[in-house]
């Protein structure tokens, strides 16, 4: 009997056992069938976005931010390469004590500073931002698990608190809070890339996927100050502060050719590559921010108009005795009685009375027609943030006592650069540029404003007015025709006058051929004087001889010593 047909060997099972595993199998098959369709076409991209986060990173590539420079390419301000320092709290927790002891040391902050930063549910936290490169360095070859570090950039500024105002500074995110740098933040930031990179689990970068967009570095500016002409303003701001024991100052110096601004200078300042102590009052830009009554220094506009309109002559003689007017109720005063006076010693001897007769014979709106033209009251364009408008309100609501008081720069607020330009008229032939902070290549075209004919006659006004017998003989310069007029101004505080004063001094270099106009203001000096002509005068002239030697430019006068004149005081 063949082996295979043994009875012992025989199987007997249903028909239905066998089926129902053959369709057990079938189904499974079929099972395998789908959930490989589900994974492999439906959830596809799921699953892989969900492995890419596992292994997958994009990296942010950080622009460079533009440098800035003065007009000789002196670098203003720069970015230098950092670390900013970021942890995986879980990881970092679990390193020894003594290696988060000198963590933290390297990170300059106490052990329980830092343990509070990684006290914490997240998965990323940054520990320090914007660490030197050295100590960066330090805390890698610590070998600390979770510690990591990110490429940024630190803004430098070489100049530091003597171009603090002009330049202004960015903050941890590199973005410019203050001057140059908020003024022209699309310009100087740039525009950051970033790539997709593959990472191993030690962080390693270890493949580069793709380069999703490339960083674009910001643009370098050039800006009009010259850094010479900036540390000489500083340097004679500071020694007037000191002496007469100030509250503040500021000085502009501009270039009549071209309108650009060659130096800004307020005091006090700040340093930007430290502002862990910085205040209010250092932070403030008073050139730009602060407004103040000029004081006399608002009479060349009052004289010019009547001169443009014809209604008097620089010869034309006008009784100021005895010192004093009545409009009104209220009294206006000469600090000397003076008699009768010439238009032209009018402003040689500041005479608000004099200056008075000649605003009241003019119509209210061509006063204020003249201040707007000359951009007192406008909102500044100077392409620099905080500029303000100062205050002039509208002719139709003067009274004679405001038109009055207005004629010799009370009742009207102006702020240092405001005051600075509207001279333009005088030291430019009658017309008047914009102002950059720019470096220009190009001469501006003017917008005349009085005739040439009365520009000269102002000139030659103002020139006297620092002679012997002025109120700005304190403002002269040995070698140089200088031009310019005293102010000086109670302050405002609670909207009454205070016996705290404002001195300033506006004039330009040389007169024969004007090359700057320089600006100087001090705030409530207390030591040596207020007038206009005591406190800023000096400053005036120390700074502007220092800037047309700076500037190469020749003398205009024979003069070789200079006695002052403080005899003569302006009238308030």
């Amino acid at each position: 009997m063949p082996f295979s047909s043994s009875p012992i060997l025989a199987v007997k099972l249903p028909v239905w056992r066998s089926r129902f595993v053959l369709f057990l199998l079938f189904v499974a098959f079929v099972g395998l069938i789908v959930r490989a369709l589900w994974l492999q076409g439906i959830t596809t991209e799921f699953l892989q976005a969900q492995g890419a986060t596992r292994y997958a990173r994009t990296l942010e590539l950080p622009a460079t931010r533009g440098r800035i420079t003065d007009r000789n390419g002196q670098v203003l301000a720069s970015s230098v390469p950092v670390k900013a320092i970021w942890a995986i709290p879980d990881d970092v927790l679990e390193a020894p004590k003594e290696k988060i002891r000198e963590l933290a040391s390297l990170l300059a902050m106490s052990e329980t500073e830092l343990r509070k930063k990684l006290d914490s549910d997240r998965q990323f936290v940054y520990l320090k931002r914007q660490v030197e490169q050295d100590a960066a360095e330090k805390i890698i070859a610590l070998g600390i698990a979770g510690i990591e570090t990110r490429k940024e950039y630190k803004r430098f500024y070489p100049e530091g608190e003597v171009m603090a105002h002009v330049v202004g500074f960015t903050n941890v995110e590199d973005v410019g809070q203050e001057g140059i740098e908020l003024a022209s933040e699309k310009n100087l930031a740039g525009r950051t890339g970033s790539r997709r990179v593959i990472k191993d689990r030690l962080g390693r970068i270890v493949e580069d996927i793709e380069s999703i967009r490339e960083p674009h570095d910001g643009k370098e500016l050039t800006l009009s100050i010259d850094s010479k002409v900036q540390y000489i303003a500083y340097t004679h701001l500071k020694e007037a502060l000191e002496k007469h024991k100030a509250k503040a100052g500021g000085a502009v110096v501009l270039d009549v050719n071209t309108g650009e601004v060659l130096a800004l200078v307020n005091l006090p300042t700040y340093n930007p590559n430290d502002r862990s102590v910085l205040t209010g009052n250092q932070l403030r830009n008073r050139v730009m921010t602060d407004t103040f009554e000029p004081g006399s220094t608002m009479k060349p506009f009052t004289v010019a108009l009547a001169l443009e309109s014809g209604r008097v002559t620089p010869d034309t003689q006008i009784q100021t005795a005895p010192g004093s007017m009545t409009i009104g109720t209220a009294t206006i005063h000469d600090a000397h009685k003076q008699g009768v006076l010439s238009v032209a010693q009018v402003i040689q001897k500041s005479s608000n009375i004099g200056t008075v007769k000649m605003a009241l014979q003019m119509p209210p709106q061509e006063m204020w027609e003249m201040f707007t033209t000359v951009g007192f009251g406008q909102q500044p364009r100077f392409g620099f943030p905080g500029a303000v408008a100062g205050r002039l309100r509208n002719f139709k609501t003067w009274r004679p006592i405001e038109q009055a008081t207005m004629s010799y720069g009370h009742g009207i607020s102006v702020s240092l650069i405001q005051i600075a330009r509207a001279y333009m008229i005088f030291a430019r032939n009658g017309d008047t540029i914009p102002l950059t902070f720019q470096k220009s290549a190009e001469i501006p075209v003017g917008h005349r404003v009085i005739s040439e004919k009365t520009a000269q006659q102002m000139r030659m006004m103002l020139e006297s007015a620092t002679e012997p017998g002025g109120t700005g003989t304190q403002a002269r310069i040995a070698g140089y025709r200088v031009a310019g007029k005293t102010g000086t101004a109670h302050k405002i505080e609670g909207g009454r006058y205070v016996n705290k004063y404002v001195g300033d001094f506006v004039g330009f270099a040389p007169v024969s051929n004007p090359r700057v106009i320089v600006a100087v203001m001090i705030d409530e000096p207390t030591s040596g004087g207020y007038y206009g002509g005591t406190v800023a005068g000096p400053v005036f002239a120390a700074i502007t001889a220092n800037v047309l030697r700076s500037l190469n430019v020749a003398p205009d006068s024979s003069v070789t010593s200079i006695i002052p004149d403080t005899s003569v005081q302006e009238s308030m």
